[in-house]
């Protein structure tokens, strides 16, 4: 099926059959071309213990004219089908990342996401801008930041040479998808925190000299 790039539909019973020798038997329900190659397939629930048999996902590893070219790899495409009639029903096609090996497929209504968190689920938010700033203890210092469109808020902090910096921000904005990055160049240090989600990283300042911190996560001009 590799090759002829194709999925196929089987009634078990009917190749058990056709295996002992019943000519009569046909064990191929459907064939419905993909495009192109199918390497790995999963059903709907499939992999769970209420498996309904409603849908199949084609990861196929090979895009060839499809897509335009991109680079020696191109994009790959996983293909939805409905297989829940005798005839097999192409419902969805779309792009994915090249060589796709592993997919899920779940019931819309057991997906329960965080659009927005709790501060107080954080022992470390920084609950009020007030709260910022810059704490010495030696040499360890923790910065305390909130961000909130569009502006941290501190423009500036200084510290030492050789401190070890702990910097915990907090994102104060309640609009669902309204997150915020935060990047310091030279320091390969960039996180993203969501609404109402408090991050820290910890990292030593041996390189003396002024740095650009930023949003990375693009909410609002000037941030």
């Amino acid at each position: 099926l590799f090759v002829d790039s194709q999925i196929v539909k089987w009634n078990v019973e009917a190749a058990i059959k056709s295996y002992k020798g019943d000519k009569a038997a046909k064990p191929v329900v459907d064939r419905l071309d993909v495009h192109y190659q199918p390497g790995h397939g999963f059903t709907s629930m499939g992999e769970t213990k209420e498996s309904d048999g409603r849908y199949f996902i084609s990861d196929n590893k090979f895009s060839k004219d499809r897509f335009l070219p991109v680079g020696p790899l191109h994009a790959e495409t996983a293909q939805l089908i409905d297989i829940s009639g005798d005839k097999m029903k192409l419902v969805a096609d779309h792009s994915v990342y090249s060589e796709p090996h592993d997919s899920i497929i779940v019931r819309r209504d057991i997906i329960k996401t965080r659009q927005v968190y709790n501060l107080d689920e954080f022992p470390n938010a920084v609950m009020d801008p007030k709260d910022s700033g810059v704490f010495r203890n030696g040499k360890k210092v923790t910065v305390k930041l909130i961000s909130q469109a569009p502006a941290f808020s501190m423009r500036e902090f200084k510290v030492k040479k050789g401190d070890e910096i702990t910097l915990i921000l907090t994102n104060h904005d309640k609009v669902e998808d309204l997150t915020h990055g935060f990047g310091i160049p030279k320091y390969d240090i960039q996180f993203i925190v969501n609404p109402q989600e408090t991050k820290s990283v910890t990292f030593v300042a041996d390189k003396p000299g002024v740095y650009w911190c930023y949003c990375t996560n693009f909410c609002h001009a000037l941030h």
